[in-house]
């Protein structure tokens, strides 16, 4: 993963406040309960597991849950949060493990930090080698705007807008590699935060194409946690891959 943007030790002293502004800490409980039940076996590899938002829940329910994270930050939190979980530091495009695991998952955006499209296969494939012989992917990825791009061409979405926060996102658009450089402004308060981010977006039909090369293919794909129907007005998806 690359080091230019450093996430996790830029976002780990406000990831709880940014995840709960974002509602993420209010679905943590359907995310659990979608992946649980591909744990028969008990076990799950979280790829990017930060604080351990999803890991320690779906930990507590009995899943033996390991992690991964390039932030030492981030991981110095979780260990703060919980002694269950097994975790440690490195790349999740590019990482090995002897053990075999029921589900391999990874959630929120965090595909997307990975800024190539070989750093995303190379992810998938990692992910599918540390599948058990039943073990499936899980990948939860936005959907992107389907509003025309221009290289180089500035752009300001609205993240969040409440009574408490506005959160928006300055960004420049790199149509050729699918890459975005941003500036997420947070304003909460009086106070105001300025966030930097790379991403690179993909589509599921891409993603779908980059799992077949990975040795996966597409089991399931969902339009939310609670297993919503997956449709041309979703802006999210929660795709399921098995071995081929």
């Amino acid at each position: 993963m690359t080091e230019e943007f450093n996430y996790g030790d830029t976002y780990a002293p406000i990831y709880g406040e940014y995840a709960k502004a974002h509602d993420k800490i209010a679905e943590v409980d359907q995310t659990v309960t979608f992946l649980k039940r591909y744990c028969c076996g008990g076990s799950a590899l979280e790829l990017g597991i930060g604080d351990g938002r999803v890991a320690v829940p779906l930990s507590e329910r009995g899943v033996r849950v390991h992690g991964i994270d390039n932030s030492r930050s981030m991981l110095e939190l979780l260990a703060k949060r919980s002694d269950r979980i097994k975790a440690w530091q490195g790349d999740i495009a590019f990482f090995k493990t002897e053990k075999r695991y029921n589900l391999v998952y990874c959630v929120y955006f965090t595909f997307t930090l990975l800024i190539t499209r070989e750093e995303q296969i190379a992810c998938l494939r990692s992910a599918m080698e540390a599948l058990d012989h039943e073990g499936v992917v899980v990948i939860e990825l936005y959907v992107p705007s389907s509003d025309p791009r221009v290289s180089g061409q500035e752009s300001t979405i609205v993240r969040v807008a409440d009574q408490d926060n506005t959160i928006l996102s300055v960004g420049i658009h790199d149509p050729l590699k699918q890459n975005l450089v941003s500036t997420v402004l947070w304003f909460s308060g009086a106070s105001i935060r300025r966030l930097p981010q790379r991403s690179r977006y993909v589509y599921h039909q891409e993603l779908d194409t980059m799992a077949e090369c990975a040795g996966l293919e597409l089991s399931e794909r969902w339009g939310d946690w609670k297993r919503g129907e997956f449709g041309e007005g979703s802006k999210r998806h929660i795709s399921v891959y098995r071995r081929k």
